[in-house]
């Protein structure tokens, strides 16, 4: 396993899994404007390697993350709050442009910006116990960002739920609200995790990255536009030489052998 030591971060990888650990935990994992450019930056890396199938996201101490750490945002200039989201745009963003999956393990709180990061997760599995909130209109700083990937996942009448009464929810209603997949005992968790990623690390590399792609590119699309998109993706994947040898072995009986091309 190699295991590194940032600042704000702890990055391991051992194939087909990367870690990625959010380690302040005595500050709950406010996402610092410093450890959101960290975790732009480990997500880049951690995506030009082929071996790594999945990446994990979960949090250091006691919670996943209670959201932006309010000690820096107090009192500073438009520039800063500028680059502040900017930059936490462009980290929520990156989970969905790097070609393996994002999995949010999530224990404790996630909240306002904690929560968005596990809303744009493409899953996420939460521990027993776990409590997703979007609090910011309780302090005067609506969660605006936080909707954009919560309101895509669970809809407008319980995003808004959220939004306006600032009140927790807990892991059970968030998976029955589609904000995560799967609620599991605190003690069940790392194994959870790691079933998700042995289902996804079973296929060929090639076709997960060129699926997630195509998802993210087809959502927001009307119909006929999505149609008309994942049309021309399945086309072009079907020429692909892991699609050949994936039909051929499912023709054949056999297990298919990937080469990620």
């Amino acid at each position: 396993m190699a295991t590194a030591t940032r600042e704000h971060l702890i990055v391991s990888m051992e194939p087909p899994t990367a870690r990625v650990t959010l380690n302040r935990p005595e500050k709950r994992n406010a996402l610092s404007l410093a450890l959101m450019e960290e975790l732009i930056a480990a997500l880049a890396e951690i995506g030009d390697v082929p071996e790594i199938r999945a990446i994990v996201i979960e949090g250091a101490g006691p919670a996943f993350s209670a959201g932006h750490d309010l000690s820096e945002m107090v009192g500073r200039d438009a520039t800063f709050y500028e680059q502040l989201f900017d930059v936490c745009t462009v980290m929520m963003e990156t989970i969905h442009r790097v070609p393996q999956p994002v999995i949010a393990k999530v224990h404790g709180i996630a909240t306002a910006a904690g929560c968005q990061l596990v809303a744009a997760c493409d899953l996420a599995v939460a521990a027993e116990g776990t409590r997703f909130a979007t609090p910011g209109v309780k302090i005067g700083l609506f969660c605006s960002t936080p909707m954009v990937p919560v309101s895509r996942a669970i809809g407008r009448k319980r995003a808004l739920e959220l939004l306006l009464t600032g009140e927790p929810i807990d892991a059970g209603t968030a998976r029955d609200w589609g904000l995560i997949n799967r609620v599991v005992a605190p003690e069940e968790l790392e194994g959870a995790v790691a079933e998700l990623v042995a289902k996804i690390a079973r296929s060929s590399p090639l076709t997960v990255r060129i699926g997630k792609e195509a998802f993210y590119e087809q959502i927001d699309l009307d119909e006929h536009g999505a149609y008309a998109h994942t049309k021309g993706v399945m086309s072009a994947n079907a020429q692909a030489a892991d699609a050949q040898e994936g039909m051929c072995a499912f023709l054949e009986k056999r297990q298919p052998t990937w080469k990620g091309t």
